[in-house]
């Protein structure tokens, strides 16, 4: 069995999985139908505080959390929404988002990290 490099898991992500900026990010929450999942893990959120509206799901826990098409799903996800991921510094969210789509999830992004929406003078919760 081969090995994979994080490296190469960072690559196949960024390539795969489109990198939203602030202004593209508004647009998507303004404009559409979304979830933004924060996948830090819950010290982090404790100690920063979350995105507006977002709903916390560690990177860890993911695959666990959200199936497509399920009823269980702490939000609903349909093939409409557009799913907005974000961590610290978009390493972990890159990561996450790659693996939503691999579980079949469409219009997945990733935003980023927290301190850019914060910078950008993202709302909070």
């Amino acid at each position: 069995m081969s090995q994979t490099s994080l490296e190469s898991m960072l690559s196949e992500a960024n390539q795969n999985i489109k990198r939203l900026d602030f202004s593209e990010t508004e647009n998507i929450i303004k404009n559409t139908n979304h979830v933004i999942i924060d996948v830090r893990e819950e010290s982090e959120v404790q100690s920063h505080g979350l995105i507006k509206n977002a709903i916390h799901i560690p990177r860890g826990l993911i695959e666990f959390k959200l199936k497509p098409y399920s009823f269980d799903n702490p939000v609903t996800i349909d093939d409409d929404t557009n799913i907005l991921v974000y961590c610290a510094g978009g390493y972990r969210s890159a990561l996450a988002a790659q693996t939503l789509v691999n579980l079949g999830f469409n219009n997945v992004y990733n935003i980023g990290g927290f301190g850019e929406w914060v910078s950008n003078g993202g709302q909070l919760q």
